[in-house]
């Protein structure tokens, strides 16, 4: 009897197989959308998105030079990773054929293609250069821009609202390359231009930033295409502008599809969400585990495991799930694409988000990928700790750290702390002014290479310089810093026409408008007659310092020496041969005298000195008066 009701059993699940509905099977996309054959590395993953794609039986290619080295199964079924080896392959459209039992194959057209230009051919951005950073929501509007797309999740332009979008985009930036040629700045570092397809949420959840990336292969589409990023690196060459691109590999946006569908389970860093839901529900008034956005546990010897899981697994915010780049499938994917975007979209420099929130084995993998490809190329880190010590750890081949990181440029944030402190000081005879300064630069000891380091004296992240105030006279002083240090400086957009803002009520209000980017504009900062006179005399001091700059190899390739600020007053030189630069700031509120003797080894008994951004001459054979603040760029 049992075994008559084994035999219908069986018999009856067969018949209920056979009768339910065969599950469907899609592609819908390959990432990367199409690849370049050439490469050191000859392997190359794809990822392939689509309905039970898992369960595809087999994938086959008969394209000459191109093997699969393997097939990766993920846990969810809509992903499929098919690994190549293109070693031996020419330009040209290959054919992956998907089987699955007795089906006839799924057949997709593959594109790879020719290199432009050897790797070693590519020239990243150094102490050479000025990067402008701007931000491409808050520059400029071209007058065809669309301020709602159709396929975008909901979403305004508001240019009211300081934390919605406000419309910029790349056209807009394009028909302004002109003014960057006028200022004199060399590369421009742009915020995140990928898709960022999230609905519209003020204030705290708001990503009008662009840092909660939804696809790594697309521009976003309110700012443009693939093309016209393309094409406004092109006319940046053609213009003697570098582009820097901003990327993001510690954390991705909530709307991308690998959060409501992980390919595996440890494609993010599973916070108390992600335990607790599945991914199911959304974070925003729910726990979930956020970092501390305390760094240095990272690199703290007596870390607790609990503090190191928080700066590095934890979210930023609940808007943007973390990456587990320890997953080598996930990191494979962010490898592919920096070096996808740096030979289809040709730009100078990578710019990455957040760097040590990541884990630091895989992004040294990463590092030293790209090294090896691109040896002339440049990447800089975020690296926000204001000791030098931690900074100085992060770059290639330091010391003080027991594993390479290959990272070429760090950020300067103890620069910029000293000079944010400077703004409100006086410089005296022991700490405080320009002391900071001086005891920042004292331990360039510790970087591998002090002119790989990037300085600055604000940014996106920070307050302005100036922050509600118009004091010319100490934004001189920090500019002249800026560009005359061993150094790679950084501006911040509209720095040059004195625009502020403070974090106080939202970080909107450090990114605002450009004014004259946007239609119905009352003011045009683009034109020298749309500028203000306070505005038009910081701008063509600057554009004389930064066009001096780039004229001279002094700054680039000139020793550096700093002397302790002495009555009040700071003095940095720089010498190349027989060219000297003299940078003098006055750090006080009150007239000072510098003595030309105390500074003989540099001056050299030359008496007659051009300041670089005025013309005027001085004289530095007797001793100088200095008017309160005051700066000098002098040269011999």
């Amino acid at each position: 009897m049992k075994h008559t009701l084994l035999v219908f059993s069986l018999a009856l699940c067969a018949l209920t197989m056979s009768a339910a509905p065969k599950m469907k099977t899609t592609i819908d996309r390959i990432d990367p959308t199409d690849w370049y054959v050439g490469l050191k590395n000859p392997s190359v993953q794809l990822m392939v998105y689509g309905q039970n794609i898992r369960n595809v039986d087999d994938v086959t290619i008969d394209y000459p030079g191109v093997t699969i080295d393997s097939i990766v199964r993920l846990d969810s079924p809509n992903y499929l990773l098919v690994y190549l080896n293109v070693k031996g392959a020419q330009p040209g459209t290959m054919t992956l054929n998907f089987k699955t039992g007795k089906k006839k194959p799924m057949k997709v057209d593959y594109l790879l293609k020719a290199r432009e230009m050897k790797g070693t051919e590519r020239r990243g951005f150094d102490i050479t250069d000025v990067l402008y950073l701007l931000m491409p929501d808050r520059f400029a509007q071209s007058e065809g821009h669309k301020s709602l797309l159709p396929g975008m999740r909901q979403y305004r332009e508001d240019r009211n609202a300081p934390s919605l979008r406000h419309g910029g985009d790349l056209e807009g930036l394009r028909q302004h390359l002109d003014y960057f040629n006028e200022l004199g700045v060399t590369a421009l570092w742009f915020t995140p231009i990928l898709e960022n397809d999230s609905p519209d949420m003020m204030d705290t959840y708001s990503t009008y930033h662009g840092y909660a990336c939804t696809d790594y292969y697309r521009v976003d589409p309110r700012f443009g295409t693939n093309e016209e990023y393309r094409k406004l690196i092109d006319e940046c060459h053609q213009r003697g502008l570098k582009v820097v691109m901003d990327m993001i590999f510690n954390h991705c946006g909530f709307e991308h599809p690998w959060v409501a569908d992980m390919p595996s389970k440890d494609w993010l860093n599973l916070s108390d969400w992600l335990k607790e839901s599945g991914g199911k529900s959304d974070p925003r008034g729910t726990s979930f585990l956020q970092t501390s956005y305390k760094l240095t546990p990272v690199l703290d010897p007596y870390a607790s495991e609990v503090d190191r899981r928080e700066t590095q697994e934890g979210w930023f915010v609940s808007t943007m799930p973390d990456l587990n780049q320890r997953n080598p499938h996930l990191m494979r994917y962010l490898i592919q694409n920096s070096i996808w975007w740096i030979e289809t979209a040709g730009i100078d420099g990578i710019r990455m988000d957040t760097y040590p929130y990541a884990f630091r084995e895989p992004m040294a993998q990463w590092m030293k990928e790209l090294d090896d490809e691109y040896p002339n190329f440049n990447t800089v880190g975020e690296t926000w700790v204001t000791v030098p010590a931690y900074t100085a750890t992060w770059q290639k081949g330091s010391k003080l750290s027991d594993q390479n990181s290959y990272l070429k440029t760090v950020m300067d944030f103890s620069f910029q702390e000293a000079l944010d402190s400077c703004r409100y000081e006086e410089t005296d005879n022991w700490w405080r002014g320009y002391n900071r300064i001086y005891n920042s630069f004292v331990y360039d000891y510790l970087y591998p290479n002090p002119s790989s380091v990037m300085a600055f004296i604000d940014n996106h992240d920070t307050e302005r310089f100036l922050a509600n105030g118009q004091d010319s006279l100490m934004l001189k002083q920090a500019l002249a810093l800026l560009l005359t240090v061993n150094r790679i400086p950084q501006l911040y957009y509209g720095t040059e026409i004195m625009m502020n803002g403070t974090k106080e009520v939202t970080d909107g209000y450090v990114r605002k408008d450009f004014p004259g980017g946007f239609p119905g504009d009352t003011q045009n900062a683009f034109t020298k007659e749309g500028r203000t006179r306070v505005q038009s005399n910081m701008f063509n001091w600057l554009s004389k310092l930064l066009h001096w700059r780039k004229s001279t190899n002094l700054i680039s390739k000139g020793t550096m020496t700093q002397f302790i600020p002495s009555n009040g007053i700071y003095v940095i030189a720089r010498r190349l041969g027989n060219q000297t630069s003299l940078t003098i700031l006055n750090g006080t509120k009150k007239p000072a005298t510098l003595d030309p003797k105390r500074y003989e080894e540099v001056i050299k008994g030359v008496a007659r000195w051009k300041d670089v951004p005025t013309g005027r001459y001085f004289d530095l054979s007797k001793p100088l008066e200095l008017k309160p603040r005051q700066t000098l760029v002098l040269t011999n």
